[in-house]
């Protein structure tokens, strides 16, 4: 349910044109009601979910699949770019 790899160089330029969100040092729940793409710019996260957990930090491409629900663990503050669907 959520896929952790290295984007490649054409991912990477791509995404740098997309949105960004960032959060401090936290826990909490989140739900995704669509499929997320993201690419991280800075920071450290484990994500936990039934069924399994991945952990990602800056430079990692991260998709989450519609209907996952998690908890985010952020343990370095993060920023990264983000589209859905």
């Amino acid at each position: 349910m959520v896929t952790v790899r290295k984007p490649s160089p054409q991912e990477a330029e791509q995404m740098q044109s997309l949105p960004t969100w960032g959060c401090e040092v936290s826990e909490f729940k989140w739900s995704y009601n669509d499929r997320e793409t993201c690419l991280l710019i800075k920071g450290k996260v484990k994500v936990t979910y039934e069924g399994g957990e991945a952990e990602f930090e800056a430079g990692d491409l991260v998709i989450f699949e519609k209907g996952l629900q998690c908890v985010w663990q952020v343990t370095e503050d993060v920023e990264k770019y983000y589209k859905f669907g």
